[in-house]
């Protein structure tokens, strides 16, 4: 029986999630149908502008996504430091992007005078909203309900889209992390759909190569801020430059016309991490079929298990590091 989604979300050992949502029965529905020929390639730019505006709502950052033909890949960040400085009338006027709210959270963000019990009414409204703002079953529910219901309004059609319920892991550490978000940005080149990750559409890793070309990063996307130091700023702990070029190497030698292998003393992420290019082939091309609910290395696992009284299951490997 699958874990409670509560039960397989834990702050306490990581604020990272890898989510994955499926179309039903993994029909192309964001895609080319190959036997009608029908093409329903604009609803992946649906699911695209609809992710990165929930960023702009939430407490969740994405660190990388890949819009596929018949399911998404999302990397979460749950940003529970910038949520506890939202003061209650910016959690209500963020909900209220998404939502009506209530009659009284209404009046509130007018600046219309409340009697103190209403005043007492929002004050709870708005804890619900903050938490709500947190979760990333509201987030992925968001996402996925209303694309839903423009889909089939275009299929003139009723019935469900996704699958009733997404797959999450948990990415305990730095290694897990980079695997995952590696794994994800070169989903398009693994399944032959892209031949580079600048040519990826629907990928954080073609938006962030566009905005690295003018010395910037996307706004909607978690930053990349350099590897773990004092005082260190709100962002992914590792250098842009660094995992832009793991990818692009990455992703040439997936490719079967460019066979080759990564010399991981130029890479300083794999360095930094003490991951071996041979494991990091293997991790960045069949992560999805070699990880669990729970992906880190062996120690951070074994770690997780512990603290939270779980067995350790089969599916759950560490990543491999250097020997």
């Amino acid at each position: 029986m699958p874990r409670a989604r509560s039960q397989q979300i834990s702050l306490q050992d990581t604020p990272y999630y890898h989510c994955i949502s499926r179309c039903v029965r993994r029909a192309f529905l964001c895609g080319e149908d190959l036997i009608s020929g029908e093409s329903f390639e604009h609803r992946r730019g649906w699911v695209e502008n609809r992710l990165l505006f929930l960023a702009s709502v939430f407490a969740i950052d994405i660190c990388a996504y890949a819009v596929m033909s018949n399911h998404l890949h999302v990397v979460l960040h749950i940003n529970s430091e910038k949520i506890a400085k939202w003061s209650t009338l910016e959690v209500i006027q963020r909900w209220h992007k998404i939502h009506k709210g209530t009659l009284f959270t209404q009046q509130y963000v007018r600046g219309e005078s409340l009697p103190e019990y209403a005043l007492t009414l929002v004050e709870s409204s708005a804890e619900t909203f903050r938490n709500r703002l947190m979760d990333i079953s509201w987030f992925m529910k968001e996402l996925n309900e209303p694309i839903a219901r423009q889909a089939n309004f275009e299929d003139k059609c009723t019935g469900r889209f996704w699958e009733g319920r997404f797959k999450s892991q948990a990415l305990l550490d730095e290694a897990a992390l980079a695997a995952c978000m590696a794994y994800v940005d070169l989903n398009p080149l693994r399944v032959k759909i892209s031949r580079t990750p600048e040519t990826s559409e629907f990928t954080s890793v073609k938006k962030r190569i566009v905005a690295a070309r003018h010395q910037k990063q996307p706004k909607p996307l978690y930053p990349f801020v350099g590897n773990p130091r004092e005082n260190m700023p709100d962002g992914l702990p590792f250098h842009l430059s660094d995992y832009l070029e793991l990818v692009d190497m990455t992703g040439r030698i997936i490719r079967e016309d460019k066979r080759g292998l990564i010399d991981a003393s130029l890479l300083p992420i794999l360095q930094r991490l003490n991951i071996s290019s041979e494991n990091w082939l293997c991790i960045a091309t069949e992560f999805g079929a070699r990880t669990g609910n729970v992906v880190g290395t062996e120690h951070s696992i074994a770690y997780y298990c512990e603290s939270n009284h779980r067995q350790r299951k089969p599916r759950q490997q560490g990543i491999k590091l250097l020997a």
